[in-house]
C-alpha cells in the first residue's frame, strides 16, 4: 500500500478555512509555527503568486517561510499582505 505525504496546503483551498488554519495557529503556536502556516497558505494560494506581489523570488520565499528559517518581520508583513487583503485575525477571549 503506497502512502502519500499529508499537505495541509491542498486543503486551505478556500478564504474561511485559511482564516480558521492561520487563527488557530496564533492561537496556539510558536512563532516558528505561525512562519511555518504562512508557507501553508502562501503554497495553498501559488507560490508564484505570493512572490509576484512580494517581490521576492519563489526559493527566497521557500528559504523564508521553511521551519527553520528566521526570516525578517519585512518579509512576513509582505507574505500577510500578498495572502489576502480580507484577512481577519479573530480576538482572543
Amino acid at each position: 500500500m503506497d502512502t502519500t505525504k499529508f499537505d495541509i496546503a491542498e486543503y486551505l483551498d478556500n478564504e474561511e478555512m485559511v482564516q480558521e488554519y492561520l487563527n488557530t495557529v496564533l492561537e496556539e503556536g510558536s512563532s516558528q509555527e505561525i512562519v511555518v502556516a504562512l508557507g501553508h497558505v502562501a503554497k495553498a494560494i501559488g507560490m508564484s503568486k505570493i512572490a509576484e506581489q512580494t517581490g521576492l523570488s519563489r526559493p527566497s520565499l521557500y528559504k523564508a517561510l521553511s521551519p527553520d528559517s528566521k526570516p525578517q518581520f519585512e518579509t512576513i508583513l509582505k507574505v500577510i499582505r500578498a495572502i489576502g487583503e480580507n484577512l481577519q485575525f479573530k480576538p482572543s477571549l
